[in-house]
């Protein structure tokens, strides 16, 4: 509590004389300025996090047409944490568990902060002494809420919503405290002087679009000689100040330009944020599919280790029974150890192309995790109808006779009669790509701001010419004036300013070079846009391309692997049959191994293929738990523009 002079003088009624209504003031001022001070740090956090939030939001709205659920901070019961406690696998420390286990530091801020968040999700049962089995969709779920480098892009968004709430700020009413307890002793003179002066300012500026600032203060003070009997005088005094810029600096389009340039790279921020989610979604979907196509070469590694096996068995009770020379028995060992080989390989290689994608997820690489090969086996049935008719142009083809040797070679190219449904028209993905590439839009709305900069870097060429107003009441104590009657706010007799200063254009070499510079970043900017476009065309006809390659090699790899399941079992035939050798058993063998580890290349690149056109059209559509909506085709038929 501040300390005040109770000397107060009355009037013969009894009411106090001048002292109590400058008491009112003065409590008016400290009161409001105290409980402004009473914010604890938390307060403060919840403050930003409420600006970001109402930011986010409404930028959501404004820039993708709807809004989701956005929030920075990660739960503390997510995947990675329930792995590392609940599987028992190793750790440095508190940090390796998150924020919320770390243990306070001298003079931490907040006694409650961080503090457990758990999420309600991805709750699922963790088996202490078994893997944790995760699907597509598991995995998508997963990386959002656990990778790494999700978090930190949402983290980028959060860092401008609260940029962006700063710039605001610049234009929002400010106020402004202070208070003042001055205890003075003078004994440089003959009597040693003594006195206290209490003071007290509030103030409040604002700053208007135009260009235009006002600021105004009321202060209160009370000087009080403590010596030479007890004089005191109260001060009261307000002023107010405002400043037009009239030429340079004046207008919307230039004082406020760090505002709009904010607001639009928040909307940027959130364009970024949804082209990353996609990306991450896609790149996730291929490392998944990858680890399966792997954990398919294991399977396929160990069948045609057991068949190799099996046929080195065999070639010894032949060659026992006189029916096979020595070398083709060791010809049967060689290929059952390169066999063996190949498959403790792709098994380490399994492993480790695991590990990479668990890091991918963030989640710890020792952790035990088991992926769903039934997705896998999935894809291969939504393949497999793009190759119904493999197998029955293959039976037709053997019961028609061949044609003779010397007989026209007539070459099918690839045709669009069995097509997926996303083989589109090359100048309608084109078309879709460049309308709804959000990576684009920010580059094009990036010439428009390289086109104001130009204009506000113009601006600062011109001569500046500025109005200065200034009023002034009432008047200040100290020391020296507490024995002065007490101030008034006298509007009769204030003090009044006006300024006009002109500031001549005589010396603008770093603004012209600053002005010749944003005509050049312009042109960057308008190249940025033009590389970018060429970019999305070149990647989507390649896309298209690798879509129709792939499909064409999934029909081939079918006729290979029935093909080559065919020769393994003629060559056993024949080899039961003294009519082959085991050389012919063997090389069927090792062409089955590759047609079908082929075959699953070419299943698994098809599906990526598709996700990667949806990608780069910007048609694939990525909510905020990760999981995707993809494009159909039929959207088209309700769109004229598109088709």
């Amino acid at each position: 509590m501040v300390p005040y002079n109770c000397n107060i003088r009355y009037d013969p009624s009894g009411r106090p004389l001048g002292r109590p209504p400058a008491l009112l003031l003065f409590a008016l001022l400290v009161l409001p300025l105290g409980q402004a001070g009473c914010l604890a740090p938390g307060d403060y956090r919840r403050q930003a996090d409420q600006a970001s939030e109402r930011i986010i939001a409404e930028k959501q709205l404004e820039a993708l047409g709807r809004h989701e659920p956005f929030a920075v901070e990660r739960p503390s019961d997510i995947l990675r944490r329930r792995l590392l406690v609940e599987q028992k696998l190793p750790y440095a420390g508190e940090a390796s568990l998150g924020t919320d286990r770390l243990r306070p530091v001298a003079h931490w801020p907040e006694k409650d902060y961080p503090r457990p968040l758990p999420s309600g999700q991805d709750q699922r049962s963790i088996d202490p002494n078994g893997p944790v089995r995760l699907g597509l969709l598991d995995v998508l779920q997963i990386g959002a809420r656990n990778s790494f480098t999700y978090q930190s892009r949402k983290e980028e968004v959060f860092r401008t919503a609260l940029q962006l709430d700063l710039e605001r700020d610049a234009f929002r009413n400010t106020f402004a405290g202070q208070v003042e307890n001055l205890l003075s002793t003078d004994s440089s003179q003959d009597r040693t002087t003594s006195g206290m002066v209490q003071s007290a300012a509030a103030g409040a500026t604002r700053r208007w679009h135009s260009g235009a600032q006002f600021s105004s203060a009321l202060a209160v003070d009370l000087a009080n000689l403590l010596t030479l009997g007890g004089a005191s005088s109260l001060g009261l005094a307000a002023d107010a100040s405002i400043a037009v810029p009239l030429l340079r600096g004046a207008g919307e389009h230039i004082a406020a330009e760090p505002l709009t340039q904010a607001e639009r790279d928040m909307v940027y921020a959130l364009y970024e944020f949804e082209r990353f989610k996609r990306t991450f979604a896609v790149d996730v979907a291929r490392e998944y599919l990858s680890v399966l196509r792997q954990m398919d070469e294991v399977k396929n590694a160990e069948e045609n280790y057991r068949s190799l096996i099996a046929s080195s068995r065999r070639s010894r009770r032949l060659a026992n029974a006189g029916r096979l020379p020595e070398i083709q028995v060791d010809q049967a060992v060689q290929n059952e150890l390169r066999a063996r080989n190949r498959w403790i390989s792709a098994q380490e290689q399994f492993e480790n192309r695991l590990d990479e994608f668990k890091t991918t997820l963030g989640l710890p690489p020792d952790s035990r995790i088991e992926l769903d090969r039934q997705d896998l086996e999935q894809l291969r049935l939504s393949a497999g109808q793009l190759a119904a008719g493999v197998r029955e142009g293959m039976d037709a083809q053997t019961q028609e006779p061949a044609p003779p040797a010397d007989a026209p070679i007539i070459l099918n190219p690839p045709s669009s009669e069995d097509a997926g449904p996303l083989e589109l028209a090359e100048p309608v993905a084109v078309r879709l790509a460049l309308a709804n590439r959000l990576d684009l839009r920010v580059a094009i709305e990036s010439v428009i701001d390289a086109q104001r900069q130009a204009v506000v870097a113009a601006d600062a060429l011109g001569a500046e010419l500025t109005f200065l107003g200034a009023a002034g009441y009432g008047e200040r104590r100290d020391i020296g004036s507490a024995g002065s009657r007490d101030a008034r706010l006298r509007y009769d007799r204030g003090r009044y300013d006006a300024l006009i200063t002109l500031d001549l254009p005589l010396e603008r070499t770093a603004e012209r070079n600053a002005y010749r510079d944003s005509l050049l970043n312009l042109d960057g900017a308008v190249r940025e846009v033009q590389i970018l476009e060429d970019a999305i065309k070149l990647a989507i006809r390649d896309e298209l391309r690798i879509l129709l390659e792939s499909r064409e090699s999934l029909k081939i790899q079918t006729q290979s692997v029935l093909v080559a399941q065919k020769r393994v079992r003629s060559s056993n035939l024949f080899l039961e049959a003294g009519r082959a050798q085991i050389r012919d058993l063997l090389e069927a063998q090792e062409a089955l191994l590759s047609a079908q580890n082929a075959l699953t290349s070419a299943v698994i690149n098809y599906r990526i293929a598709q996700l990667e056109l949806q990608r780069d059209m910007g048609l694939l559509t990525v909510e905020e738990r990760g999981l995707w909506q993809e494009f159909t085709p039929e959207r088209l038929d309700d769109d004229p523009n598109q088709s």
